[in-house]
């Protein structure tokens, strides 16, 4: 028997930097598979510019996953190698798939200054040159004296970047000439620690074959079952293709994707464009072999939120991914960089989330992504979540959200739609009616073998049951501003 795939962003951009997370969700790894959670996404689990206080998202060292003494510490953010490695096999033992979140587009904190040939740029224009072609201090060089060639003796130099935002020799000279700088300012910038990244030159060879080698060794090393990866819109796609190809040559097929007899090990990829065409596009040139946050529809359920009630819900769905390719699409409500001070802060409004929700985890179409900033809260915001609202639905997922699906989007502020449910998943079938206005009944057709059963909401909308009529139609209600989910129950 299949069920109902749920995945869940197992991270926020404020998490505790106490080093406890990978400890935390071994912890947790029973009450996700109960809940319905069947793969989970992870944080970028290497060692970054700023050691244990690093998120991930400004890699330094792909093979220190919290092993080495760099840049500050052994452990990363999120506790070390030896917990992570436990953690992917806990959940593994579970049935729980795990996607390693990577990050390609940059390095950063070199260890080593390197003569550079470079222009400058118009940093507001990246196409207009600024003056001269000039030799600078490039801090690109990446030798990794912690780890001491252990894993790997790649060594990264300027030749396998493409830009960088940093001349140290312009710097060093600016310092001379400027005696009131302090030295803790001159200490800080000797460190080199504050580049912001060099950037990645997709076009070497040798590149691809590093990160292939790497991924190798991270797949036979951690056991994860799928990647994510961050900012695919500054990788180029021809390139991701071809890591994906060789990754899935060495790693253990676990998915199987409905439209192809082999089975593939699953993929995904945070590429921010809110246009469908450009994602679909970036999907055309990866050969559908990944699947894609749907950012079209997150920004749908925002402006719908922020709206109040005077949103069209009848076009809810429109322009989004899960709409025109559902089999790539991974629907979301929020994520790390929508959350309050995220890179792409589009927060989804508390009023709505119970709704937004319910779009994505009860429907047919899309693999849903429920965040950890709503599922655990997140401290920082004082943001409590809504634990829960959502093991309310993912349990609806699991167990009822399965058949023919009728959808009703006939009105600008309330619409629903049924699911007949299946002979695999004894008592499955429901009805969902949302409303971001007034509220209301609306007659529903849920499948003629209900006919003469009772349902009840169990959102707490309604008290009371209704009953099937013989064509197989409720009248099911909504309150105002809320989603009631009305699945069998016996008569009272």
């Amino acid at each position: 028997m299949v069920e109902n795939g749920t995945l869940m962003q197992y991270f926020e951009q404020n998490i505790s930097g106490d080093g406890k997370l990978w400890k935390n969700l071994t912890l947790d790894a029973t009450k996700l598979k109960n809940a319905g959670v069947t793969s989970v996404w992870l944080p970028p689990a290497f060692k970054g510019v700023d050691g244990a206080k690093d998120a991930g998202f400004t890699p330094y060292d792909l093979y220190d996953l919290g092993e080495f003494r760099q840049k500050g510490s052994a452990r990363t953010k999120y506790g070390t190698k030896k917990e992570y490695v436990e953690t992917v096999s806990a959940l593994k033992d579970k049935g729980i798939g795990t996607y390693a979140d990577m990050v390609f587009d940059c390095k950063c904190g070199a260890d080593d200054i390197e003569d550079v040939p470079a222009a400058e740029f118009n940093r507001s224009s990246t196409y207009q040159m600024v003056g001269e072609d000039k030799t600078i201090g490039g801090v690109t060089r990446f030798t990794f004296p912690g780890r001491k060639g252990k894993y790997s003796d790649f060594i990264w130099c300027w030749k396998h970047f493409k830009g960088i935002d940093w001349d140290q020799k312009k710097v060093v000279e600016d310092l001379v000439k400027n005696p009131e700088v302090s030295e803790k300012i001159k200490t800080a910038l000797s460190k080199y620690d504050y580049i912001m990244g060099a950037d990645i030159d997709f076009s070497k060879e040798e590149v691809l074959q590093e990160f292939v080698r790497w991924a190798i060794w991270y797949v036979n090393t951690v056991g994860i079952s799928g990647v994510s990866l961050t900012s695919a819109e500054k990788v180029p796609a021809e390139f991701f293709r071809s890591f994906l190809y060789q990754l899935r040559q060495v790693m253990e097929p676990v998915e199987k994707a409905e439209d192809d007899d082999e089975q593939k090990v699953f993929a995904m990829g945070e590429c921010w464009m809110e246009d469908v065409n450009a994602l679909s596009g970036y999907l055309g040139s990866l050969h559908q072999e990944a699947s894609l946050l749907d950012i079209p529809l997150h920004k749908n359920l925002f402006y719908a939120a922020q709206a109040k009630g005077a949103y069209d819900l009848r076009r809810i769905f429109d322009g989004t991914l899960v709409a025109r390719d559902p089999m790539h699409a991974i629907t979301f409500v929020d994520c790390h960089l929508t959350q309050p001070g995220g890179a792409h802060e589009s927060w989804v409004e508390d009023w709505f989330k119970s709704l937004a929700y319910s779009l994505i985890l009860l429907r047919r179409d899309g693999y849903p992504c429920v965040f950890y900033g709503d599922y655990k809260g997140i401290p920082q915001d004082k943001y409590k979540g809504d634990k829960a609202m959502l093991d309310k639905l993912m349990k609806l997922r699991k167990q009822k959200a399965y058949g023919e699906q009728h959808d009703y989007f006939d009105d600008p502020d309330c619409i629903g739609w049924t699911r007949e449910g299946d002979a695999e998943h004894k008592d499955s079938g429901l009805a969902v009616i949302l409303s971001d206005g007034k509220g209301g009944t609306k007659r529903m057709y849920i499948g003629r073998q209900f006919a003469g059963a009772h349902f009840s909401d169990v959102m707490g909308n309604a008290k009371y049951n209704i009953k099937i009529d013989d064509d197989g139609c409720g009248e099911f209600y909504v309150n105002r501003g809320a989603v009631a989910v009305w699945v069998r129950r016996e008569s009272k």
